[in-house]
């Protein structure tokens, strides 16, 4: 048989024709590909499947709230720095030995304690002087007063000049002013005798000593002996950005009392309450906040001079009117904030709210619920939409080992009589039966893989 031989020429270029549109046919197919998996898993996220919708998925165990009145309170969160009302560095007024310390570190102290005694015979002695001192130009003006007293006479009957009288006048007076003199040096070494005790001008708390038995300890010391620091009352500084500060000042203004309470640095445990005194006379323009004063009773001593705290000042409380939920139940996604409502028929339904103000785990809901409605605050995490639910109570939410054995107790009564003969009969001879019980009866088989 004669056969055409093709010119190589031209069966080159046919070949690549067909490889193209080869490459072209599977380009196009691996897009469509990617397309359909994009446009699924879209759909997956956006509307994702309803729980209970497979098979053999049963109800979620959810812990409900019921919402209900109350008054809630419009709080302001700050961080602050505990600050002493008094902090004393007792020093000696005086120059002289340390012969006594009448304290011991960390002791604590009233008003008027002797705290330490420096060595008084140098003073004793000056006090002796200035009183001997002073007997005599007391002595000496007692003189020329008797003597004004004679010249007097005698001048009323011209028996003396008037020169002599007025000379003795004078004598008089400035024996009166050496007098006063000495009446002040008695006095002023009295008063550094007194110095010589030392003791403390406030009730506080000793600090550690600074100064040793038997130094020489003068006035111009810069570290003096001890601290006391004042610890009840005591007081919190801490700021509040300047866009508070109308309301606080407002609230002050009526005579209202603000409470606040100080946590530790956790934020988690409550250290003292007290109530907000005053706030600064300027704002800190670096950083536009205010500074606040609030004083604490501090009788357990949970503060500490320059401790830091958190503190919660209470600015206002919403009264009855308010409806108040746990913000355990709050949800936030694609309606904004939600809650999930439960239903008289043990379904769930996401509700959108509008929340208030929140008030440690407790929040206002000013529009979306009403007192009696009931939320899920525990579990909420696989609910949607529709959803079966089998309520538990924060008890069980506490055990979760009772917990589960009430849910599987629960659907061991509601689908072990289905399931058991339905799925291992009924499944095992094909599901085109609606899982057909042999029993006798049949029983159409629901998405859940329940019964009805």
């Amino acid at each position: 048989m004669d056969q055409q031989i093709k010119d190589p020429s031209i069966v080159a270029p046919e070949r690549t024709r067909r490889g193209s549109r080869w490459r072209g046919f599977l380009t196009g197919c691996l897009v469509l590909a990617v397309l359909a998996g994009i446009v699924w898993w879209t759909r997956q996220q956006a509307a994702p499947p309803q729980a209970g919708g497979g098979r053999n998925a049963g109800p979620m165990s959810i812990v409900p709230e019921t919402i209900g009145k109350g008054d809630i309170g419009v709080s302001l969160n700050a961080l602050g720095t505990v600050t002493s009302l008094a902090t004393v560095t007792i020093r000696s007024q005086i120059s002289g030995y340390l012969m006594k310390i009448d304290f011991k570190e960390g002791d604590e102290v009233k008003k008027g304690d002797l705290i330490a005694e420096i060595d008084s015979r140098p003073y004793e002695a000056t006090l002796a002087q200035a009183k001997g001192q002073l007997a005599r130009d007391e002595a000496q003006l007692k003189g020329a007063q008797v003597d004004l007293t004679r010249y007097q006479n005698l001048a009323a009957q011209n028996a003396v000049p008037h020169q002599t009288l007025d000379t003795q006048v004078a004598l008089v007076a400035q024996y009166q002013g050496t007098v006063e003199a000495d009446r002040a040096s008695v006095k002023s070494a009295e008063v550094n005798l007194q110095y010589c005790h030392i003791v403390s001008p406030i009730n506080g708390r000793v600090g550690l000593r600074l100064v040793d038995l038997g130094n020489y300890v003068t006035p111009g010391d810069t570290n003096g002996l001890v601290v006391i620091t004042q610890l009840e009352p005591i007081s919190v500084l801490f700021t509040l950005p300047e866009d508070n500060l109308q309301a606080v000042a407002k609230r002050l203004k009526e005579g209202a009392v603000l409470p606040a309470v100080a946590y530790d640095r956790s934020g988690a445990n409550k250290l003292a309450e007290g109530s907000l005194q005053t706030f600064d006379s300027q704002i800190d323009a670096t950083t536009g906040t205010i500074k606040l004063r609030a004083q604490f009773e501090n009788d357990k001593r949970t503060l500490y001079p320059n401790q830091f705290v958190n503190v919660r000042l209470l600015l206002d409380t919403h009264k009855d009117a308010t409806t108040t939920m746990s913000t355990a139940g709050i949800q936030r996604g694609v309606p904004g904030t939600f809650v999930y409502l439960v239903n008289a028929d043990s379904t769930v339904s996401v509700r959108p709210v509008k929340l208030g103000v929140t008030d440690g785990d407790r929040v206002e809901v000013l529009s979306g619920l009403v007192p009696g409605d009931r939320i899920v605050i525990d579990g909420a995490d696989k609910l949607r939409e529709g959803a079966k639910v089998v309520v538990r109570s924060a008890a069980d939410a506490a055990n979760p080992a009772a917990a589960a054995k009430g849910t599987a107790s629960g659907a061991a009564k509601g689908d072990g009589k289905g399931d058991s003969k339905g799925d291992s009969k009924g499944d095992s001879k094909g599901d085109s039966k609606d899982g057909a019980d042999p029993g006798g009866g049949h029983h159409k088989r629901s998405e859940d893989g329940q019964k009805k």
